[in-house]
């Protein structure tokens, strides 16, 4: 009875070990991209992902800039939504948005009054993303592996800028991740 409990003890050490392990890293190209998407998006790694870059925010956080020439966190939560869709809708062969070439009026759609339904679409397109790349083929994957890889790059580049501009203002908790 003796043997049989520590046998039983010495498994579920064993298990509660493993979860505690961090999950291999992806050897497969779409694993790469999901890790940089899922990153960027809702999983903490190196960087604060997206949702806790957010999160807490208010309408007036959102729409605070350190000088007139530069960005508040709702325009560029604006931008990483209407680049996002624009990308994903270009990755599953759909109607691109309406578009005038002018990225500087991707920053321009941002109203405080509708910072939390922003929030929503943020979480939203991003999770369309990892959809799509989780369902698509491989070959899929590797013609379009390099706008994948540049949303993942574009989003890390505007969600720093997010933290940043908290850091500025005062509303960013050192304790989510970024000192």
């Amino acid at each position: 009875m003796k043997y049989a409990v520590c046998l039983l003890a010495a498994l579920l050490a064993s298990g509660a070990y493993a979860q505690n392990q961090p999950s291999p890293k992806p050897t497969t190209l779409k694993g790469v991209l999901l890790e940089q998407l899922r990153t960027t998006h809702n999983q903490e790694d190196w960087f604060a992902p997206a949702n806790l870059a957010v999160e807490g925010i208010t309408p007036e956080q959102a729409s605070w800039k350190s000088g007139k020439d530069n960005h508040s966190i709702g325009q560029l939560t604006a931008h990483l939504i209407f680049w996002d869709r624009h990308s994903l809708a270009q990755f599953e062969d759909k109607p691109l948005p309406k578009f005038s070439g002018n990225n500087d009026e991707t920053f321009n759609s941002f109203d405080s009054k509708s910072w939390p339904e922003l929030v929503k679409q943020l979480d939203e397109v991003l999770t369309e993303w990892e959809k799509a790349v989780e369902a698509a083929d491989d070959q899929k994957i590797a013609a379009n592996a390099s706008l994948i890889a540049h949303i993942g790059a574009h989003n890390a580049y505007h969600v720093g800028q997010i933290v940043y501009i908290r850091k500025e203002q005062g509303s960013w908790n050192p304790a989510k991740g970024v000192k």
